[in-house]
């Protein structure tokens, strides 16, 4: 044998053995994500299920929709079946082949370590129809504990890693509903709820509390938790911070009319997303300030949708978690804050999704401390125009749901190794 073969033999040699080594030595579980996935929220809930259990999760981002690679064994498969889970068992040279090409497109691996202890923000009078957080973490079958302002008010914020607000607001206004809903038992009854405990925890006015509170979930943030927030709760949450205590509030909602020159005592360098607002401080409009943008989408009508942006997962892979679908485009739905205008938002604010209107956003992210937020527009993904006291969305009627998939990727996120998590 010439040296010019044994040279070239010893390489293949080598080669094969490095490719052998790489090549996983067991099945794995693939639960693919794209159009042939018979229920994706489940998916989500397999994906926490198997977290809880310390079990590796690989999120394969934009992989067929941002597939879940799971470890193969009986009890897994066992519960996809149950769930109704679409899945396929993959080799270990399967699963190398399906990395290689990962390697050489715009896809990313990112390894969830952890299940995260979530939290929902809510009164005790919430209704099922108050939040499509809680719909979708029940459907999924994961677990959360719910919580109000006495126990972020005890400091029990540090005992979670994700926190939802969804329906609620922080200017201490009721939600603006004294026009419409004033005379409804269910406005009554809230009311009543939010003024026992503000006298409870010491306040004299319900806006005092919720600066307050609002102050202590911005302080969680900056410690490292992640915040998700929803329809009312984004908007009203900045309005909160820039006003802190200052009363805004028109006389139905604490029996004294707001302070004089109130737009200019605004401080915009204590809030998190916008800035240059404008407030609505008129207690019969339907609105508390100009950063929503539901008039206009309304005007566009229930066919309008949103557009996801597209990220580079091996560069930017926190923004493509949070838009991982199977869609592009994801059909629009109002809420009392259906989206925001751009040329209010801070430097800095990552824009996640927009609608076909120019200046507008649907969906945003961002750093703060060493947390993180993101917000999204509007009040349920598969209800266009859900109104007060309407029947809750059934998800297994949506299985397939691109908007609730954005909102179990915020739940995942927190999951995902350190080093992946800052953009």
């Amino acid at each position: 044998m010439s040296r010019h073969v044994a040279v070239s033999m010893s390489a293949l040699l080598v080669t094969a053995f490095t490719l052998a080594m790489a090549v996983p030595s067991r099945a794995s579980i693939l639960v693919y994500m794209d159009e042939r996935q018979n229920d994706h929220l489940r998916a989500y809930g397999l994906a926490y299920w198997c977290l809880e259990r310390d079990q590796r999760v690989d999120w394969l981002l934009n992989y067929r929709g941002g597939s879940f690679l799971l470890l193969e064994d009986a009890e897994t498969v066992r519960e996809a079946d149950i769930r109704g889970i679409s899945y396929g068992v993959i080799s270990g040279a399967e699963e190398a082949a399906i990395l290689a090409l990962m390697e050489d497109e715009n896809m990313e691996r990112v390894i969830l370590e952890k299940a995260p202890e979530i939290a929902v923000y809510m009164p005790p009078t919430g209704q099922p129809w108050d939040d499509a957080v809680r719909l979708a973490l029940e459907y999924a079958q994961i677990p959360y504990q719910k919580l109000w302002d006495r126990e972020v008010m005890a400091g029990n914020l540090s005992k979670y890693d994700w926190l939802h607000l969804h329906h609620e607001d922080f200017t201490g206004q009721q939600g603006k509903f004294y026009a419409a809903y004033r005379d409804f038992q269910w406005y009554q009854d809230e009311k009543r709820v939010q003024e026992e405990m503000t006298t409870s925890l010491g306040f004299t006015k319900v806006w005092q509390l919720k600066h307050s509170v609002v102050r202590e979930i911005n302080d969680y943030v900056a410690r490292g938790g992640f915040l998700f927030a929803m329809c009312s709760a984004t908007d009203t949450y900045d309005i909160a911070l820039a006003a802190e205590g200052i009363d805004i509030v028109g006389v139905p909602y604490d029996a004294d009319p707001p302070v004089p020159g109130v737009q200019n005592r605004l401080d915009f360098s204590r809030t998190m997303v916008f800035r240059d607002f404008t407030l609505v401080t008129d207690p019969f409009v339907y609105e508390f300030s100009d950063i929503d943008v539901t008039q206009q989408t309304v005007l566009r009508g229930p066919r309008s949708e949103f557009s996801l942006f597209e990220f580079s997962a091996k560069n930017d892979p926190v923004p493509t978690m949070l838009t991982q679908d199977h869609v592009g485009s994801v059909p629009e739905f109002l809420g009392q804050t259906t989206g925001f205008r751009k040329r209010l938002l801070k430097p800095g604010i990552l824009v996640l999704a927009e609608t076909e209107k120019v200046g507008e956003v649907k969906y945003l992210h961002g750093n703060y401390g060493r947390g993180t937020f993101t917000f999204l527009g509007g009040h349920d993904p598969e209800d266009y125009q859900h109104a007060v006291g309407d029947p809750p969305t059934d998800l297994s009627l949506h299985k397939n749901s691109p908007g609730y998939r954005l909102i179990l990727n915020n739940v995942l996120f927190p999951a995902a190794e350190k080093k992946k998590r800052r953009t």
